[in-house]
């Protein structure tokens, strides 16, 4: 309330035009004085025109706000300039005009760098596609495109939500901190700036590994959740962002070279080469093509046990059907960890509490709930071919990540650490003011 009060009796005395004139030697606004030149020039070009305040507007109060709560988005300063702007506020209600002008310049500032802050990539995130990479603003652009919104409050609720997974987590946190007086556990700022990411396509997808769970986002909104199973600890789901341009239909399943030592070329040399043939496999030239070209080699004339030694390679896929490991589809994207999404046959493994349990790919719990929406029409295939890659209307980003802190109907709960990535971290205290 102390904030709304400020700030439309800032608006108020901002209601007669004005371009004042700031004070070098004031140490109030010193920040204002050393501000990128971008911001000065923003207002040279608006002919000193306030930003922040004016008749109705909430602008102000929404940003300090958000400035208030900002360590937990990883500024820092962000309290400490909410401060500086509220007591630019009293002096202009005691008549200091150059102060409010101050202020509106100093919220700016905030603003710029609290929107840059937000756009550094997450510690960790291998982003494998470039339409995903993150985009990072000047300062013009930034004060632009706030200049341009319909309504400023609403653009700064919609830039500092980030994703709907972030607001909800740090909502939870924000919560939990004032409750605690400023302390809050350090898994809950490790797990936010993992998930700080802000896409700028409307549709995406997001998994957490450590959570084992996937969700699909459109507009802002979470509209749809399933579980998944993911690496288990000795085969890691990586942090990742990249992009899926299509569905494959009947796809083979193409073992990994790891899993042909470790798994297939065992299995032949206890169970012999019916293991092969009930399970559907094939066996390849390991340095032929793949697809309807590829050279297939008879498994009996193969020295297995040259292949479970490293000592010799092929190449094994699974033929589509019932008992292939993908299931009816899958979905690849672009990425060094050969890591895709896709169907299984065995959907009980979902029933469990610990879903850490693959190669590193990621099972889906419904694989035609995602490919319908994805796809936006049945995924069906014309065909029993294999392997029928249907392009998706519109490519659909996929963001890995991994929060051990989540958002649990308002309040913090916490996953287990599977990876032991929050091992050693150390007790953290959030600045409230």
């Amino acid at each position: 309330m102390k904030n709304s009060i400020l700030a439309s009796a800032a608006a108020a005395a901002l209601m007669t035009p004005v371009v004042p004139a700031i004070a070098a030697n004031s140490p109030s606004l010193a920040l204002v004085a050393s501000a990128d030149p971008s911001v000065a020039a923003f207002y040279a070009g608006r002919h000193g025109a306030p930003l922040w305040f004016g008749p109705g507007s909430s602008a102000a109060q929404e940003l300090i706000s958000v400035l208030q709560r900002a360590p937990l988005d990883g500024f820092d300063r962000g309290p400490a300039l909410a401060a500086q702007a509220q007591a630019l506020m009293q002096r202009a209600m005691a008549g200091d005009r150059s102060a409010l002008a101050g202020a509106d310049q100093l919220l700016s500032v905030a603003w710029v760098k609290y929107v840059q802050s937000l756009q550094t990539p997450p510690a960790g995130m291998v982003y494998a596609d470039a339409w995903v990479r993150p985009r990072s603003e000047s300062a013009a652009q930034i004060l632009a495109r706030a200049a341009r919104a319909p309504s400023l409050s609403a653009h700064v609720r919609g830039i500092s939500s980030v994703n709907p997974i972030y607001a909800q987590l740090r909502e939870a946190a924000w919560s939990a901190t004032l409750a605690s007086g400023g302390r809050i556990d350090p898994r809950v700022l490790t797990s936010l700036d993992r998930v700080r990411d802000m896409p700028f396509q409307e549709r995406y997808v997001m998994v957490d590994a450590a959570s084992a769970r996937l969700y699909m986002i459109e507009d802002g909104r979470v509209v749809d959740q399933m579980k998944v199973i993911v690496g288990k600890s000795s085969s890691q789901t990586p942090m990742l962002a990249s992009t899926i341009y299509y569905a494959t239909l009947n796809p083979y399943w193409h073992v990994s070279d790891d899993m042909i030592r470790s798994l297939i070329a065992p299995n032949v040399l206890q169970q012999g080469l019916n293991y092969l043939k009930s399970r559907g496999y094939q066996v390849l030239a390991a340095d032929g093509p793949d697809g309807a070209q590829a050279r297939l080699l008879d498994p009996s004339k193969i020295n297995w046990m040259a292949v479970a030694n490293g000592k010799m390679q092929v190449k094994v896929r699974q033929l589509p059907g019932p008992a292939n490991s993908m299931g009816r589809m899958k979905f690849g994207f672009p990425n060094a960890y050969d890591i895709y999404l896709h169907d299984t046959p065995n959907k009980e493994l979902f029933a469990s509490g610990d879903r850490d349990l693959s190669h590193g790919c990621i099972r889906l719990e419904d694989a035609p709930r995602l490919g319908r929406w994805m796809l936006q029409r049945d995924p069906r295939a014309a065909t029993h071919e294999p392997e029928q890659n249907v392009p998706l209307p519109t490519p659909v980003p996929i963001y890995i990540t991994y929060l051990t802190a989540q958002a649990d109907g308002g309040r913090l709960s916490f996953a287990d650490d599977p990876y032991a990535k929050d091992a050693g971290a150390g007790a953290a205290v959030v600045a409230l003011q």
